[in-house]
């Protein structure tokens, strides 16, 4: 045996269950087809925040939070509702959904401190909902953002793979493409596939598939953390679900071009099961970066409440389309109504105020501030003047932003974004100034402007997330700013279906002897734990938990 077990994929939850089976004094083989600068996978270039249920920061932003309210809105938002038949698609993604509540409401903020991750003092609210109570979204706020955004969280698991790479209880095999399982006795016992050439490029950057050589690496289990398929499109696409309209003939990456799930058709080949395949997470912010590292780079925009949002034609999206509230309700808006369903662009327009105070982006490198732990940097970013220096930067150099002292000149230059003018500047005039209206009516009957005021009364959000309401019209905010956004493809949240230990199972129920998986590619836990819909926070979560849970297993059992 070359390792007690072979770990496939060298994101964050291959590193934690990895962690876990050092730490039992297992010796493990982490496989990956990327070279050693990609360490840590996805989760280094996320903004890193966690879900986490009733801490310390919300207590101190006068945040009241509990299990139990974090189990209705995580239900809410998941509806499961496969759960007929002899091996239910959504009978072990329920319970591995409870058990990320229990979790978060529970030990995984001490584990993760215990671990070497420090978090910020900023809870952010995201995923807001559908305007219902027993609906999709967050009740309160329960994003934590770490110091060090994504490298935060992946970089003290990286740093001790490392560590025991030294000591010899974990070997790195990179640019090893695993292209099939090792079978023996009934049971997996390892992998096989193609060594591929040598490739300094820098993380993220796409590598070469020249293959120079075959590998072979066998152990006594083997544990698939291998992520999703969001930057093959052509999949994305054919996994589409009709609840969701059309698929968009053009998306943006928000995820390098080695995110290919070629792991998980493998996976199914060999007798594992996959489930809720149509289930996943794409963005609706999503802007092209100026400054790319992986081809069709997209960003997405974490917004603040107050931009006004509006379809390929002029027209404001009703509720639940408003920012930061429901991402797949306002995708599907947008991809199932029958007149727009040919574009694939939306629009934000919003004043220099809003963008100041509400725009962030999400991605480690889109935060300095925080990746660096630079607390002078942060107030100045986030409570000084002006938008954050990267904000700044998209809204100077990126296609998609429009700046403009006047509405007519801000609509004349969005319609030159487009092949032909869809944009009715006397009909978007029509629609600011109805809203614009409400800002002076403390009875409003506008739901975003309800929302606004709503936003203010969290501590977090007046300070840093928030503008005070203003008309976007009133040129005392200006200039006006309209952002072209686009579709951002992200995560997929179903996958191999997993018991509670992470044991793969097969097309019966069965678990696969030797089999485990963790991360986006177990769906993060049982297949599909987020069911339809995510809360944010909860997917390098998943992949916390679920990696721990595999690697406790294994040691437990090997």
């Amino acid at each position: 045996m070359d390792a007690d077990v072979v770990i496939v994929g060298a994101g964050l939850a291959g590193l934690v269950a990895a962690r876990e089976l050092v730490a039992a004094g297992r010796r493990v083989a982490i496989v990956d087809q990327e070279n050693e600068a990609n360490l840590g996978g996805q989760a280094f270039w996320s903004f890193g925040g966690i879900f986490l249920v009733g801490t310390p920061q919300q207590r101190r932003l006068g945040v009241r939070d509990s299990f139990d309210l974090a189990w209705q809105d995580w239900q809410g938002s998941a509806g499961w509702d496969r759960l007929d038949g002899d091996h239910p698609q959504d009978a072990w993604a329920a319970r591995w959904g409870r058990a990320h509540v229990e979790f978060a409401a529970g030990e995984e903020r001490a584990w993760l401190e215990s671990q070497g991750v420090r978090f910020t003092p900023l809870v952010g609210w995201a995923e807001r909902g559908d305007g219902t109570a027993g609906g999709h979204g967050n009740s309160v706020p329960r994003f934590h953002v770490p110091w060090g955004s994504g490298t935060g969280i992946s970089e003290p698991f990286a740093d001790q793979a490392r560590d025991a790479a030294r000591s010899g209880a974990v070997t790195f095999h990179h640019r090893h493409r695993v292209d099939g399982l090792v079978v023996a006795d009934g049971a997996v016992v390892g992998v096989r596939g193609m060594v591929l050439a040598p490739d300094r490029s820098a993380r993220g950057v796409t590598s070469n598939r020249d293959e120079v050589a075959e590998f072979e690496l066998t152990g006594q289990a083997v544990v698939l953390a291998t992520g999703g398929i969001g930057a093959d499109h052509a999949q994305v696409r054919r996994n589409w679900p009709a609840r969701l309209g059309t698929p968009p003939r053009e998306m943006i990456s928000g995820v390098p071009a080695h995110v290919d799930g070629r792991m998980l058709d493998i996976a199914e080949a060999a007798g594992v099961r996959l489930v809720n395949k149509d289930r996943m997470w794409h963005y609706t912010e999503g802007i092209q970066n100026w400054d790319p590292v992986w081809p069709r780079h997209g960003i997405r925009i974490l917004p603040g409440p107050s931009s006004m949002w509006f379809d390929a034609l002029g027209r404001r999206l009703p509720a639940p389309g408003l920012p930061g509230s429901d991402t797949l309700g306002t995708l599907r808006l947008l991809r199932s109504t029958p007149d727009i369903a040919p574009y694939d662009h939306s629009w934000f327009i919003l004043t220099q105020t809003m963008i100041e105070k509400e725009f962030a982006l999400s991605g480690s490198e889109q935060n300095p501030d925080i990746t660096r732990h630079d607390l002078r940097l942060v107030i100045r970013s986030r409570l000084g003047r002006g938008a954050p220096p990267p904000v700044e930067a998209f809204k100077e150099h990126g296609a998609d932003f429009v700046v403009a002292d006047d509405l007519a000149e801000l609509v004349a230059g969005m319609n030159r974004l487009t092949e032909k003018p869809l944009l009715d500047p006397a009909h978007l005039r029509t629609q600011i100034e109805q809203r614009d209206a409400q800002i002076a009516n403390p009875c409003s009957k506008d739901a975003q402007v309800n929302g606004i005021r709503t936003s203010r009364r969290f501590l977090g959000d007046r300070l840093t997330r928030t503008a005070k309401p203003h008309r976007i019209l009133d040129p005392a905010h200006g200039p006006l700013i309209g952002v072209k956004l686009h579709i951002l493809t992200r995560k997929t949240l179903g996958g191999i279906q997993t018991d509670l230990d992470g044991r793969a199972l097969d097309g019966d129920g069965a678990p696969v002897p030797g089999l485990y998986a963790a991360g986006e590619a177990a769906g993060f836990g049982g297949g599909g734990a987020h069911g339809y819909n995510a809360l944010e926070g909860t997917f390098l979560g998943g992949c916390i938990l679920t990696g721990r849970t595999a690697g406790r297993s294994l040691a437990a059992q090997l």
